[in-house]
C-alpha cells in the first residue's frame, strides 16, 4: 500500500511539474481596442499598463488557460478627456474597480497557427442585453434589454442625489441579470429568451 501511495505521488509531482508557464514580454507586446463611433469612425485605445501568462501542459495548448490583468486607470485612447470620463463612475469607475482582468475558459485550435479564444459565455449574453437597454442600436435583439431598460428608467425616478449613488443602488440588479446569464448557458441557451 504504501508503495502505491508513493506512486500515486509521484504521478501527481510528474504532472503538475510538466505544466509550464509564459509570461508577456512587454517589450513586445500591446493590449490596444478600437471601438467604432456612431459608425462612421473609429477609436483606438490601450491599456499601458497590463501583464498576461499563459498555463499549458499540452504541446498543441488545447488546455491552456490565459489570464490577463489591466490597469484600468492606464487607459489611453490620446485624449485626456475621454481618457478621465472612461475612468471615472459612469464607464469603468477605476477607483472602485482598479483592475481589469480576464480568464479564458478555452483555447481551441482552429488551424495551423490560429486558434479560438473562449471566454465567459455568460458575459457575452450580458453584454449583449445591457447593449439593448443602452443604445437604439438592433444589433442584438435581446428580449431581456426592455426589462433591463426599464428598470433603469425607474431607478432614475428613484431620487438618487447623483450618477455615482444611482450606479451604486443599480449593481445588485446587474448582479441578478449576471446571475440569470449563468444559468441561461448552464441550460445551453446561449443566446437567452432570443433563443
Amino acid at each position: 500500500m504504501k508503495k502505491l501511495q508513493t506512486l500515486a505521488l509521484a504521478m501527481l509531482i510528474a504532472g503538475a511539474a510538466s505544466a509550464q508557464t509564459w509570461k508577456l514580454d512587454k517589450n513586445h507586446a500591446k493590449l490596444g481596442f478600437t471601438v467604432t463611433h456612431l459608425l462612421m469612425s473609429d477609436v483606438d485605445g490601450a491599456f499601458t499598463s497590463f501583464d498576461m501568462k499563459i498555463t499549458s501542459a499540452k504541446d498543441d495548448f488545447s488546455d491552456a488557460v490565459i489570464e490577463l490583468t489591466a490597469d484600468v486607470k492606464s487607459i489611453n485612447t490620446n485624449q485626456e478627456g475621454r481618457d478621465k470620463d472612461l475612468r471615472s463612475p459612469k464607464y469603468f469607475n477605476a477607483d472602485t474597480f482598479p483592475t481589469l482582468t480576464f480568464k479564458s475558459k478555452a483555447l481551441t485550435k482552429v488551424e495551423g497557427q490560429k486558434y479560438k479564444l473562449t471566454g465567459d459565455a455568460a458575459l457575452v449574453l450580458l453584454a449583449r442585453i445591457v447593449n439593448g437597454a443602452d443604445t437604439d442600436n438592433s444589433l442584438w435583439n435581446q428580449p431581456e434589454s426592455w426589462g433591463l431598460k426599464a428598470i433603469a428608467e425607474g431607478f432614475r425616478g428613484l431620487g438618487f442625489k447623483d450618477d455615482h449613488e444611482l450606479n451604486a443602488a443599480e449593481w445588485i440588479v446587474y448582479d441578478a441579470l449576471y446571475a440569470y446569464c449563468k444559468q441561461m448557458v448552464a441550460e445551453g441557451r446561449l443566446a437567452g429568451a432570443a433563443g
